[in-house]
């Protein structure tokens, strides 16, 4: 996925500027880079009818960026945040007018390291990235998934919010490993179950399911670690008012393989159709593609 520009508020307190995306930006002890210490964001632009660009969701994003990083003890005032992604979508708008979507990453390190007791001094940055075809094509041609265990049991994160259960932090290794497992397996992505079987995440998107018609389920956030899905929440909120029963509750990989159909929804991507998993087809039902398409829709997809 091509980055197209990087908008950086660098830990010396620059002030916002857009930057080539071959220019450093990030000093080489900053501490996402060297400890993964700090927190993301995933989200689009789309440029709406009358030629503007928007952020879909953005207050909710921004919440969760928050959440992040009062997690993470790091400034959690959403105002700066709010003022790069303008400044990127600006420039985004200017320089590919074609486009119709991009790709946006909001990340914060915690900067470089300070002397205990000081405050932290954060790097944030914004990329913007063209859609890649992979996603693009995953919308109308489904994926396939491998499924595999986080090792940990269903309630781990249980009084311990020093795990970070929840947290969208840049620590992504265990996700991108997973990722690449599934490549190996010859799947497109990824999903994660605790060690008892039940249902988590993808490493980069929510698992929903149909058991029957007019009834949406995802895997209830809670001691499990999961992450909070801005995209799933939206979806939820506008499936109940066209008159779906949406559920939060657990589940296992036996309730996908009978589902009327079975999605992976994340910022970006959006819901997408999960067609195989673990080597099995499923999602075979003749309303499949037909619940796809309005579970999409109505995710402003």
């Amino acid at each position: 996925m091509p980055a197209l520009l990087v908008v950086a508020v660098s830990s010396e307190g620059r002030a916002p500027a857009v930057v080539g995306v071959d220019e450093p930006v990030v000093a080489a002890d900053d501490l996402g880079l060297t400890r993964g210490d700090g927190c993301f964001e995933g989200l689009r632009l789309v440029r709406d009818a009358d030629g503007g660009v928007v952020v879909p969701h953005l207050e909710a994003h921004l919440a969760r960026m928050q959440r992040s990083a009062r997690s993470l003890d790091l400034p959690d005032d959403p105002a700066p945040w709010a003022r790069l992604l303008d400044l990127a979508a600006q420039e985004w708008a200017a320089s590919a007018p074609r486009a119709g979507e991009a790709a946006v990453k909001l990340s914060m390190t915690r900067g470089r390291p300070v002397s205990a007791g000081d405050e932290p001094q954060p790097t944030v940055l914004v990329t913007v990235s063209a859609m890649d075809a992979a996603s693009l094509r995953a919308r109308s041609a489904g994926i396939s998934v491998a499924s595999m265990t986080r090792g940990y049991a269903a309630d781990a994160f249980a009084g311990a919010p020093w795990l970070l259960g929840g947290v969208k932090t840049l620590s992504y290794a265990i996700h991108t490993a997973a990722q690449r497992e599934a490549a190996r397996r010859g799947a497109d992505d990824a999903l994660f179950t605790a060690a008892d079987g039940s249902l988590l995440e993808a490493p980069t998107a929510s698992v929903l399911w149909v058991p029957e018609p007019g009834v949406l389920r995802t895997v209830a956030q809670g001691d499990n670690g999961i992450l909070s899905s801005t995209t799933q929440h939206l979806l939820f909120d506008r499936a109940r008012s066209a008159g779906w029963r949406a559920e939060e509750t657990t589940g296992t990989l036996a309730d996908l393989r009978v589902a009327r159909v079975v999605l992976l929804t994340s910022a970006v991507r959006g819901p997408v159709r999960v067609v195989r998993l673990d080597g099995e087809a499923v999602s075979q039902h003749d309303d499949a593609a037909a619940l796809t398409a309005e579970l999409q829709e109505l995710a402003g997809f």
